[in-house]
């Protein structure tokens, strides 16, 4: 049994919107000037049983107003070839250009089957013959298509979406700082979690220079938030530091001009920042610390307890009070020491499946028995992240930074 396709269709009224079709139903638009009015389509069950609803088209105007997303897939009837034109298959481009998301079908003469093995190369699902035009057949092509095209969406959405995860990898690497340390006779060492879950670069930030005066300096940060703006803000910052140094700022005229950064590259008032800078100097026997709401560094000394450098009359944290000030504290390192810094994230971590959090004492009592256990430079790092992971239960939820520089 066949359908005459019909040559009239009235356009629905200004206030009817398209067509509610069954969530079970397959829709055919049909794309056919056929002046005869002799083209059939035959009549189609789904897999269902229902019947396959079929909506006709004169040309792309008319399709563009039967086009909704309750059509599944295009049948266009190609023209016949005219000699000299210049794209025989102009209208199936119009159509993949009207219809990128819809499965595609094209309906070519017996004899014109080099241009139809062409228009599944230009983008079509499938090609038929008119001759083979029968229900089953076309049935089975429609259905082909339909899933033929939800594969290709769908590898292409994956596709799409694992350049774009390495675009964002290349460049979250990218900024991560590269110590410059040379000739200073330290060792260093970082680790880094982002909390967003798939993310290279959280909120947190660290960085570490040697200035031409000998001087190292270090630095360890933390954006309010996770997301990429406060990523964002946290390499402005960053950067914006390591400039800094080099012109010959520190202490308090360096945090006011950092806050400076902040409040003018922040998204809202609320946004903080807290900050650690460490400026050792050239024999590597003493340090100042500046600390701007920011956890105390950890100081590791041969035959001693780690203990955190004093934080008395420290500053607040970055973008919460204006014309702060933030003091410099003078430490003596000695001969031979380590030095580790790091953001909350390491410390905020639950212990066992209470509300108990680990704090700074739980962290340092990690550190010192990893030390006891011969642990030194990176491999103390993996272990005491890995110990803070394990007592939080899995992955932690905020980001952590951790670097640690050693001497002697």
């Amino acid at each position: 049994m066949s359908v005459p396709v019909p040559r009239q269709r009235e356009a629905p009224a200004p206030h009817a919107g398209p067509a509610t079709l069954p969530d079970n139903g397959l829709t055919l638009l049909v794309i056919e000037d056929d002046p005869s009015g002799a083209f059939n389509v035959p009549e189609m069950l789904d897999t269902e049983g229902n019947r396959v609803r079929i909506r006709t088209a004169r040309n792309l105007t008319e399709a563009s107003r039967l086009l909704t997303d309750g059509v599944q897939c295009i049948l266009l009837a190609l023209p016949g070839p005219v000699d000299g034109e210049a794209d025989p298959l102009a209208a199936l481009r119009a159509v993949l250009k009207l219809a990128p998301s819809h499965a595609v079908l094209v309906l070519t003469a017996e004899d014109d089957a080099e241009r139809a093995a062409e228009a599944v190369r230009v983008g079509a699902q499938d090609f038929l013959f008119r001759g083979e035009l029968d229900g089953r057949v076309l049935s089975r092509a429609i259905r082909y298509a339909v899933e033929r095209k939800r594969s290709d969406l769908a590898q292409r959405q994956l596709t799409e979406s694992r350049l774009r995860a390495q675009e964002n990898a290349r460049l979250e690497r990218g900024l991560l700082p590269t110590p410059l340390l040379d000739g200073s006779g330290l060792r260093f060492a970082a680790r880094y979690r982002p909390g967003r879950s798939r993310a290279l670069l959280g909120g947190d930030f660290y960085d570490t220079v040697r200035t031409p005066d000998g001087t190292v300096h270090a630095m360890i940060g933390d954006v309010c938030g996770h997301g990429p703006d406060e990523a964002a803000l946290g390499v402005e910052l960053r950067i914006a530091w390591r400039a800094l140094t080099f012109a010959g700022l520190c202490g308090d005229q360096l945090l006011g001009t950092l806050q400076q950064v902040l409040e003018n590259e922040r998204a809202d008032d609320e946004i903080f920042a807290t900050l650690c800078t460490v400026d050792i100097a050239p024999d590597g026997r003493r340090a100042g610390v500046c600390l701007a709401g920011h956890p105390s560094p950890l100081a590791i000394r041969p035959s001693m307890a780690p203990r955190l450098l004093p934080t008395e009359e420290n500053g607040p944290a970055l973008g919460l009070l204006p014309h702060a000030r933030w003091p410099r504290h003078e430490v003596e390192l000695g001969g031979a020491w380590s030095l580790m810094m790091y953001t909350d994230g390491l410390i905020e971590g639950r212990v066992g499946p209470g509300v108990q959090r680990l704090g700074q004492e739980g962290m340092v009592e990690i550190v010192a028995r990893q030390l006891a256990e011969g642990r030194r430079g990176e491999e103390l790092l993996d272990a005491t992240v890995t110990e803070v992971r394990s007592l939080n239960g899995g992955e932690l939820t905020d980001d952590l930074a951790v670097l640690l520089l050693d001497r002697g």
